[in-house]
């Protein structure tokens, strides 16, 4: 299996308010990913908060995050900074900390050109020496790779991979048809947007990066071997139950909802980082009646049927 192919779940980077990472709940964090067999892990991605810590604290994250899964999966780093020296630098410290993968989003103030974008991949690709995924996240970012720009990247050493939002329609099989046109074989087609998940592999996606997998992982991967395996009607029970949950993601950002959830699995007990402000009491409350539905219906499907 190739590195960005099956789940890869983003956990958060618990922090304290002056972005210190805790990097014993840290370590817990990507342990219970690891011992749940997820297929990768995407550190430092948006749910990660990369963006909210500095250089010495991501590292301090990624040498965390390698130390405690030992090997034992592999570990996707995301290194997306403003200027390029800096996701270089970010690049060379994934590297000599023991990361397998890239994962590059062109973040920015002044908006980017792709032209720009180009040679900043380019760059980053270069010095890293590592496979690198391309970071399609204009929610965050503001920035959309047309297909064009993927398939000049596509051709760039070490660039091997394409994390994408869902699709406009989710014409999913649409989508995957023109990029692989322009594409090599060996080029992967994920996707990002969890409720989206199953059917981007249903429809053939290469990849799920998933928010939720992050601290629900072993539920999740129950999601993906099924659409893995096309068997529709598991996929579509088992993402039933999750559907509430995706509610909660739309309505208030997934990024928010994963701190309560991590919370409430006494994995760690920290805030978003400033200025994103923690959730609602109330709002809290909602979250942990949807965890806990959603735990019970899995648990009981799982007694029933044979989930993957």
């Amino acid at each position: 299996m190739s590195l960005f192919e099956g789940l890869s779940a983003f956990p958060i980077t618990p922090a304290d308010p002056s972005g210190r990472v805790d990097i014993s709940a840290l370590a817990r964090i990507v342990t219970r990913i690891k011992d749940a067999k997820a297929d990768s892990i995407g550190l430092l991605g948006s749910t990660g908060a990369y963006m909210f810590l500095s250089r010495e604290e991501r590292l301090r994250a990624v040498e965390a995050a390698i130390k405690a899964v030992g090997g034992q999966i592999p570990v996707i780093v995301g290194v997306g900074a403003l200027r390029t020296t800096d996701a270089q630098a970010l690049a060379r410290d994934a590297k000599s900390a023991g990361a397998d993968g890239l994962l590059l989003a062109p973040v920015s103030y002044v908006p980017l050109r792709d032209e720009e974008v180009y040679e900043h991949f380019v760059a980053v690709a270069d010095v890293g020496q590592l496979p690198l995924a391309i970071y399609n996240n204009p929610g965050t970012t503001r920035f959309t790779f047309s297909r064009d720009l993927i398939c000049r990247l596509s051709k760039v050493p070490n660039i091997v991979a394409v994390k994408m939002p869902l699709p406009p329609d989710d014409d999913y099989v649409g989508e995957l048809s023109a990029i692989r046109a322009t594409t090599s074989s060996a080029f992967r087609v994920g996707y990002s947007g969890d409720w989206g998940g199953a059917a981007s592999l249903l429809a053939g996606g290469d990849a799920w990066y998933s928010v939720v997998a992050g601290l629900l992982p072993a539920e999740t991967l129950a999601l993906t071997r099924a659409a893995q395996a096309g068997d529709v009607e598991m996929a579509k029970q088992v993402d039933a139950a999750f559907e509430p949950l995706w509610t909660l993601f739309k309505e208030f950002g997934s990024f928010r909802v994963m701190y309560v959830i991590a919370e409430l699995l006494d994995l760690c007990r920290a805030n978003p980082p400033l200025p994103i402000q923690p959730l609602r009491e109330e709002v809290r409350q909602r979250v942990a009646v949807v965890l806990h539905s959603l735990l019970d219906d899995l648990a009981q499907a799982s007694s029933e049927t044979a989930l993957p």
